[in-house]
């Protein structure tokens, strides 16, 4: 039966996400056996075997993939669809392998409990907290920019390479790793993405590659983003998948790096979403914190603006939406929004923790 391949890769296609719905159901036990249980394991064997591979090994995967795909539909149209059955075939065959294999390496993390539970934290506070650590990030970010920059309205700039960012990372996990035991990190693996200007076009300032396992950073974004970026990334290399999650590990690991411009670069993030955050909640008492943060922290941001702005095109709508249903698909129902739960986790973690490091 010519059919028989075909129906067998899209029924265990299916099964597989008959699977998903069942560990979706059940974070403890993802949590428990997977995410501190194998996932470390398989993390550390991926970043040791291409950590020390100076390019992206998962970039030149991709651009394989994407090439065979093109490749194939060619061949599928050069033949007036002739082979559709051998091009269906294999393309289930691929789903189910490719699929198969970023849930086993990396994927299952998004299903694993909730970051506020697993600390054992809030997930919620009422806005009088919010201003205060909104206004206890400003204090904080301006006496780090005072620091770096005397000029009170000229952006920092960052004297480091990326690959200096790199080496310098890891230690800002080494400093939280007493207050979070499941976060050693070494051995390194972050990368300068091969594909810096297809990224920025579609306004990513980085990503993770789940089969390899190899943070990849956007080089091409302004260097006071770098830290907070790499940082981000390898907080998905720990098992953090959830965007929101690893904002707010990005956060603590660069804020708790002993490099002052490590914590800039991760207190004006965090500023900037708990701004945001609190305006939507008071904006008049918002819009009267804006005067106290020196003009260059404001510079800082100015130039991420105007770096996404030249990157704006026709596709980006399009691109969010996309990206925003691969949230939703992967346990994250806020989508886009869904990043705003970072604000809620720096309230409550602060807040049990008195102060900013």
């Amino acid at each position: 039966m010519k059919f028989k391949k075909p129906l067998l890769y899209l029924f265990l296609f299916i099964l597989q996400l008959l699977g998903l719905r069942l560990l979706r159901g059940n974070p403890a036990f993802v949590e428990r056996y997977y995410s501190t249980g194998i996932y470390p394991y398989i993390s550390k064997a991926s970043r040791f075997i291409l950590g020390w591979i100076p390019f992206s090994v998962g970039d030149l995967l991709y651009a394989v993939l994407i090439f065979w795909l093109l490749y194939s539909l060619y061949k599928l149209i050069r033949k007036r669809f002739k082979n559709g059955l051998k091009f269906l075939t294999e393309a289930l065959l691929a789903l189910n392998i490719i699929y198969f294999g970023f849930h086993l390496l990396w994927g299952f993390n998004y299903y694993r409990l909730p970051l506020h539970r697993a600390l054992q934290m809030g997930n919620d506070y009422t806005t009088e907290e919010l201003g205060v650590l909104t206004q206890n990030l400003i204090a904080r970010s301006n006496e780090l920019h005072k620091q770096l920059q005397p000029d009170d309205s000229a952006a920092v700039i960052f004297p480091f390479t990326i690959e200096e960012i790199f080496d310098k990372t890891p230690q800002g996990y080494t400093q939280i790793e007493k207050s979070f035991p499941k976060l050693d990190y070494p051995p390194k693996s972050i990368k300068n993405s091969l594909f810096r200007y297809p990224l920025s076009v579609m306004g990513f300032g980085g990503y993770l590659n789940p089969i390899t396992n190899e943070a990849q950073v956007n080089g091409l974004i302004p260097g006071h983003r770098w830290p907070l970026v790499s940082c981000h990334e390898q907080g998905h290399q720990l098992g953090f998948a959830k965007e929101n999650e690893a904002n707010f590990i990005g956060v603590l690991a660069s804020t708790n790096n002993t490099d002052p411009y490590f914590k800039y670069s991760g207190y004006i993030f965090a500023l900037r979403y708990c701004l945001n955050e609190y305006y939507l909640r008071d904006p008049e008492a918002s819009e009267a914190l804006k005067p106290t943060i020196r003009p260059g922290i404001l510079a800082n941001y100015k130039e991420s603006y105007d770096f996404w702005a030249g990157f704006e095109n026709p596709l980006e709508p399009l691109i969010a939406i996309v990206y925003g249903k691969y949230l939703v698909a992967n346990n994250q129902p806020g989508g886009m929004q869904s990043y705003n739960y970072v604000v809620a986790l720096l309230v409550n973690y602060y807040k049990d923790k008195k102060r900013l490091p």
